[in-house]
């Protein structure tokens, strides 16, 4: 009589293959999980930890002025996700988003569509050429856009006399009431940007473009084999992040009936902060158009704690968002790195 010492019913066994075979899997969900809700838990934890500490956190007028003013950065990020996404860096968005601005104050005095579209005009144009030099001619993106950063600051100088010259909008006319109109209790701008950010998630998503983003992004040159226009695809996404922030700069000078010419210094970082805390990832290829979202409204959150409690200088929102933006960094860098273990 013989005993078959490999029987089929081995549960022991199958239990181990089991979680062999589930764990890297299950750790990869979690990782993910973390990766793109991270951003909205730690909004939830603030949102709900600043209403508990400032009676006037929840009033509606600081609800309002929090997302009016998130809404111009979180245009500009906007474009900035498509950029990232691809493996880029756009650091032209600031000064554009200053120049947007005063070239619509400017063009204001002849109608709305050409305070609309003369800064789309202007700022996209120069986000192809930065699309152009890096798809093309092959430059790093980040020479290439701080010379279009420092190019556009000079252009803004000469158009205002060094600065000295401030354009007005008419109050009363309908590219001042696109700043400052509300549509059922909320800011015309905000409105403008929810309708955007959903184009845009729908692009990115849904769309072959969007495909040839991750993938550009993800390994170029796996996408090239593929026959994705790789060099078409990053021309677009600079153009769309030029096209942004002269919007942006736009609503923004509706918004305050002027075009300023100090605005968008340092706001390329903001955006970048904004989009890597929301999840997307700085050597390209992952990414979401509602953590960039998420990830202004974080920044935002945390600049209007800031003012609440007063003592505090506004410095300190540049470091306390400097140190999320450390943290994300961290954390992204060692989810990458446990995925390729697993």
């Amino acid at each position: 009589m013989t005993i078959d010492t490999k029987s089929p019913a081995d549960p022991m066994g199958q239990a181990v293959r089991e979680e062999r075979t589930t764990g890297p899997a299950r750790s990869d969900r979690l990782g993910a999980l973390a990766q793109q809700h991270g951003a909205l838990v730690t909004l939830t934890v603030a949102v709900l930890a600043a209403s508990l500490s400032f009676d006037t956190f929840l009033t509606g007028d600081n609800l309002q002025n929090m997302a009016v003013s998130s809404a111009f950065l979180a245009v500009v990020a906007l474009g900035m996700t498509f950029v990232i996404v691809t493996g880029g860096i756009d650091l032209s968005v600031g000064s554009l988003f200053a120049l947007g601005g005063v070239l619509a104050a400017w063009g204001s005095q002849y109608g709305t569509a050409v305070a609309l579209l003369l800064p789309l005009a202007v700022c996209g144009l120069i986000g192809l050429v930065n699309g152009l030099l890096i798809a093309r001619a092959r430059l790093a993106p980040f020479i290439v856009t701080l010379a279009a950063m420092l190019a556009a600051r000079g252009v803004l100088l000469s158009v205002t006399d060094e600065g000295s010259r401030t354009y007005l909008v008419d109050k009363d006319s309908f590219f001042a009431t696109l700043g400052q109109g509300k549509v059922l209790g909320i800011g015309a701008p905000v409105w403008i940007t929810v309708a955007l950010f959903v184009a845009g998630a729908v692009v990115l998503r849904r769309t072959r473009f969007g495909q040839y983003v991750y993938a550009v992004g993800g390994n170029e040159d796996a996408a090239a084999l593929m026959g994705a226009p790789v060099a078409r695809t990053k021309i677009a996404v600079y153009t769309v992040s030029g096209l942004c922030a002269g919007l942006a700069g736009a609503l923004n000078a509706a918004w305050l009936v002027s075009g300023v010419t100090i605005l968008g210094s340092g706001m390329e970082l903001e955006a970048i902060s904004a989009v890597v805390i929301g999840g997307t990832l700085l050597s390209g290829g992952f990414g979401f158009i509602s953590g960039s979202l998420v990830g202004v409204l974080l920044l935002k959150v945390i600049q209007n704690v800031i003012n609440q409690i007063g003592s505090l200088d506004s410095a300190y929102q540049q470091v306390v968002s400097g140190a999320f933006l450390a943290v994300v960094v961290i954390a992204q860098t060692w989810l990458g790195r446990r995925r390729r273990v697993l």
